[in-house]
């Protein structure tokens, strides 16, 4: 029982037992106070009578007529007058009326009273004994309505008690209810501090746990301070904080062979001509001052992107990759804009060349930096002609031979309409092999008869005409069908667009309840960067899906999974790594140890961890020797 029921519990004793025994003890005393009046009066009454009845001289006659006119009065249930010899001389009895009161009351609160009695007498010769007895009718009548005001003033001052003792608990209940919620935002994994209550002993209470969790902040951010230092120190350049080559490219990879990537983009190569020529012109210092400078503008590039990486490809050679449809020569020409202002404020001889290639997933890495290489090539040549910064676009990679956009667009909307779809399965496994579930990309049927087609066709132009809230949920109502055939777990993407659709959250609700036992086996999955620029929206969806049992988890997380305040407060139940953060591990300690760490931060808030797009054996075990929960990608064989 909890300590406010207690608490009710004792407050609501203690107010029956007052008023019960103030009500017992308040019908006593009316009951005694009309006894004892019911006796002085019969006792009064036989003396007067007695007095009157002797002055009759013993006619008897007289004697009945007297007592007649006292009994007619109506207020004596009898009056009688027994001679020496014991013989009835007169007797007035009345009839026996029922009282007001009901049956039971009089037989728990009798009232005996003895008649009243004196001596008639005739001179000095005694007549009888004559007993008088009040109409108790009156008495139990008025005892009754006297006990039904008290029972209703005492019933007032029971609710007015009722309703002072609910402000005192609830003045005690706020801070709490507070303290509990505390707790149980501490177990999950929000760390809030709540406002000191007036009660003395509360506010200790308060104070502590409030101690408690500016402690547990101070280490969750402390360590995630250091995962962040790994992190650097694991995938950035020194020099210039960019990403280095390995991380880079691990990156590249990702976007070219990742099925929910964008399907095209922009690689852009940046070279300081002549760099040992430049340092020997402008000084150590001066020379890292120009190459932090540029990667800082490139970077300034990446900044409303969620899919772009800046990295220091050599001493010389920075690259620019945006996973996006934009025309090549546009960004080169960007690129190139921001470059001459930075070169413009250097002293004469610095160059730099600029190559753009645009790529499409399913392109490999060699190629492409192949084709980047030599438009490089051709930048450096016309450099050579004069110009500080010279611009190179490599051909035209991206130009797709399929339908239409506007046909694209209708495609998915009539695919989504139908249920055109189906759900592909890639499993993720423990160590031992077992299945946790099977990640479950939607892939849509655009035309009717035609293949299924993965998502890193049509998703790109599905967020860019807000129609991610449909797909999404189909992708859902797959799943759920698919659990309620054979039982194994599934996980679906939700794009981080499809928490700003007002009628989103309402339709997976319906649909989660329609299946509420499937809903148990349901792992939902938003990418990362709804973790930076949705998380109020991302909080709201965690707790819709913890209350119908769905697991939530954070996909493709790297750069930001070291926001420890938002992981801390963001309902998550699982974080998947992102393929290039764990590509090469096994070769590379430094990454390791970045990873070993980010687990280690992971587990601590209670979050499993996995991680994507695992493709050798070498990187498998590595990562098994990190402590992570489970694995995915090309290397992943399911037992049996």
């Amino acid at each position: 029982m909890s300590l406010i029921k207690q608490v009710w519990l004792l407050l609501l004793s203690t107010l029956l037992l007052a008023f019960l025994g103030s009500f017992i003890v308040s019908t006593q005393s009316a009951r005694e106070y009309l006894r004892t009046q019911l006796n002085f009066k019969d006792n009064d009454t036989a003396q007067a009578l007695a007095l009157i009845l002797s002055q009759q001289k013993g006619d008897l006659t007289a004697l009945e007529l007297t007592v007649a006119s006292q009994f007619d009065t109506g207020y004596y249930e009898r009056i009688s007058l027994i001679g020496n010899d014991g013989r009835m001389l007169v007797e007035r009895r009345g009839p026996d009326e029922a009282a007001a009161a009901p049956g039971w009351f009089l037989a728990l609160v009798p009232i005996d009273v003895a008649p009243g009695v004196a001596q008639v007498s005739n001179g000095w010769k005694a007549v009888g004994r004559l007993e008088v007895a009040s109409q108790r009718r009156f008495g139990y009548d008025e005892l009754w309505w006297s006990t039904l005001r008290t029972a209703g003033w005492l019933a007032v001052l029971g609710v007015a008690a009722g309703l002072l003792a609910g402000w005192g608990v609830r003045r005690i209940q706020r801070p709490l209810d507070a303290t509990v919620e505390q707790a149980e935002s501490i177990t999950g994994r929000r760390f809030v501090t709540v406002n000191e209550p007036g009660v003395p002993e509360l506010r200790r209470v308060t104070r502590a746990m409030n101690g408690m969790v500016e402690r547990l902040r101070a280490m969750y951010t402390e360590q995630a301070q250091e995962t962040d230092r790994l992190r650097r120190e694991a995938n950035c350049d020194p020099l210039t904080g960019v990403a280095h080559r390995a991380y880079f490219m691990s990156r590249l990879t990702g976007w070219l062979t990742r099925e929910d990537s964008s399907p095209a983009g922009t690689l852009v190569l940046v070279r300081v001509a002549d760099l040992a020529a430049v340092n020997r012109q402008l000084g150590r210092a001066q020379t890292d001052d120009l190459l932090r400078d540029l990667a800082h503008e490139l970077g300034a590039l990446t900044a409303s992107a969620d899919d772009a990486e800046v990295g220091r490809l050599n001493g010389s050679d920075f690259a620019l990759a945006l996973a996006n449809p934009g025309p090549p020569a546009a960004i080169a020409e960007e690129v190139g804009v921001r470059l001459r202002a930075l070169v413009k404020s250097r002293p004469r001889g610095v160059t730099v060349l600029i190559a753009a290639v645009g790529w499409r997933h399913g392109s490999t890495p060699g190629p492409l930096m192949t084709a980047a290489d030599a438009a490089l090539a051709r930048a450096e040549a016309a450099a050579e002609r004069g110009g500080p910064v010279a611009i190179e676009v490599a051909d035209d990679l991206t130009k797709d031979s399929g339908f239409g956009e506007f046909a694209w667009q209708e495609g998915i909307r009539l695919a989504v309409e139908d249920r055109r779809a189906e759900l592909a399965s890639f499993p993720v496994v423990r160590a031992d092999g077992e299945v946790i579930h099977l990640e479950s990309p939607l892939r849509l049927q655009l035309q009717p008869g035609t293949e299924p087609v993965p998502a890193v066709r049509w998703l790109p132009l599905a967020r860019r005409t807000r129609q991610t809230a449909g797909v999404d949920l189909l992708a859902v109502r797959l799943a759920l069908r698919a659990i309620a055939a054979d039982g194994l777990a599934r996980g679906v993407n939700v794009a981080p667009v499809s928490l700003l659709d007002s009628e989103f959250t309402g339709r997976l609700r319906a649909l989660l309840t329609e299946h509420r036992t499937e809903a148990a086996s349901l792992w939902i999955e938003v990418a990362e960067p709804a973790a930076v620029h949705h998380f109020g929206l991302l909080r709201e969806l965690a707790a819709l899906l913890r209350s119908k049992g769905v697991k939530l988890g954070l996909e493709h997380a790297g750069e930001h999974v070291a926001e420890i305040d938002r992981l801390m407060e963001a309902g998550l139940d699982y974080v998947k790594l992102d393929a290039s953060g764990t590509r090469g591990l096994s070769q590379d300690p430094a990454r390791a140890s970045y990873v070993t760490s980010t687990v280690r931060m992971l587990h601590s808030l209670g979050l499993q961890v996995y991680a994507e797009g695992v493709v050798n054996a070498e990187d498998a075990a590595r990562l098994w020797q990190c402590r992570v929960d489970g694995i995915t990608g090309p290397v992943v064989r399911v037992k049996g």
